[in-house]
């Protein structure tokens, strides 16, 4: 049975063949005691056996992403579905990936699955990587033998939460990449441009105007405390994410004040509620329970606000309320939600319903994006236009001014 990714090593060993020979070579296993013995088994006696050293710059060595889980995803369903055996598949997508610990862990699902294990069993072995979800999903497959219909399923809707993500990312990157640059390029003014103005003003022998004056002070005040004012931000950023790692209430603050921000905060609810409706439409469409979906949707919402609004739904539903009268009661979902829910639930199509919604929001969230990209673009010139000419008019005020009295 192969051994779990994370556990697997590659050894250097060292020994003496039944000849006498001195031999050498690389083995891949767990421990050096296990090394030593499969050396016996073959006939040599080893003599040393040691860890092989990672190189400082491993290409192959990679983190396994979520992206990672996805292709594999679509990689297996659409192999399957052409009619490769699971076990094939697995090696198939596994010798054709670039990152090496992701290589690994396919090789250990695929020794798992040689062994007997069911894909379910062998991916719940490794739950960082599968998450409760997934596992559930490959379960209903295996157990309605229609496994590649339900990867196709998976692979879908990981494509899509994934498009997801990125669409808010790129909403948070582009302002966050422009203040960055702004802050730099004001801190190297502050620094080196400005005091050799001041060194100039000095020999004018009068009053500076009021805006130099102070922009002057900034300059002193900026190069006096500079370390602390870069400690201080770069402290202030990891400490935040610290506390929203290890703090829950800390992680709820800052979720509840995500969703009141101006137009991030509709960006954000949207992509909430796309999430929620994607990840039911997907567990509906594979039979599960809705009570027992319910967990895993609010999982996947992204927001502890949804979260707990979707647990307490769960209650709710496991009572005998409907889904519609549920969502209407947690005031987080709009009411168009809330009536094509209530159209699949007497239709009997509630899976398709929350997939429309999902099609909608996703298509809110892309358009909203978009939108703030567009309204960002002259807001952030007309700040880093005001921001940097006003340091060089305050510089330049006192040229002008003696200008004026030549």
């Amino acid at each position: 049975m192969a051994t779990d990714a994370v556990k697997k090593y590659t050894f250097l060993w060292e020994g003496m063949d039944k000849n006498g020979k001195r031999v050498k070579g690389e083995m891949n296993g767990t421990s050096v005691s296990l090394i030593n013995a499969t050396l016996r088994r073959q006939g040599i006696n080893p003599l040393k056996v040691r860890k092989k050293a990672k190189p400082l710059f491993e290409k192959s060595g990679k983190k396994i992403t979520t992206k990672d889980i996805a292709v594999f995803s679509r990689q297996l369903a659409t192999m399957m579905a052409s009619g490769v055996p699971l076990v094939q598949s697995i090696d198939i997508a596994a010798r054709g990936h670039e990152n090496q610990k992701m290589r690994d862990l396919l090789f250990a699902i695929k020794g798992d699955v040689e062994a007997g294990l069911t894909l379910t069993e062998a991916l719940a072995k490794h739950p960082i990587h599968f998450n409760e979800l997934y596992v559930n999903l490959i379960n209903s497959g295996e157990q309605s033998g229609n496994l590649e219909n339900m990867l196709n399923e998976i692979a879908t809707y990981q494509e899509k939460t994934e498009a997801l993500k990125s669409k808010i990312k790129s909403a948070l990157f582009y302002p966050t990449a422009v203040i960055v640059v702004a802050f730099i390029i004001t801190a190297i003014l502050m620094i080196f441009v400005i005091p050799q103005f001041a060194e100039l003003f000095k020999s004018f022998g009068a009053d500076l105007p009021a805006l130099t004056t102070m922009v002057i002070n900034m300059s002193e005040f900026f190069q006096a405390n500079w370390y602390f004012i870069f400690g201080g931000i770069g402290l202030a950023i990891y400490g935040t994410l610290q506390a929203k790692k290890r703090s829950i209430k800390f992680a709820h603050f800052l979720d509840r004040i995500s969703l009141k921000l101006p137009v991030l905060g509709d960006i954000l609810e949207k992509s909430a509620i796309a999430r929620f409706s994607r990840t039911l439409s997907t567990m509906f469409a594979a039979g599960t329970p809705l009570v027992e979906a319910m967990e895993s949707v609010a999982g996947a919402c992204g927001n502890i606000l949804f979260y707990e609004a979707t647990m307490k739904m769960r209650d709710e539903v496991a009572t005998g309320t409907q889904l519609q009268t549920a969502m209407k009661d947690s005031e987080l979902f709009p009411n168009m939600v809330i009536q094509m829910v209530a159209i699949g639930e007497e239709s009997g199509q509630v899976d398709q319903m929350l997939a429309k919604v999902a099609d909608w929001y996703e298509q809110e969230v892309d358009d909203a994006v978009e939108a703030l990209t567009s309204l960002l673009e002259p807001i952030i010139m007309a700040v880093l236009g005001v921001l940097i000419g006003g340091l060089v008019i305050a510089m330049y005020l006192p040229i002008f001014k003696m200008g004026q009295v030549v």
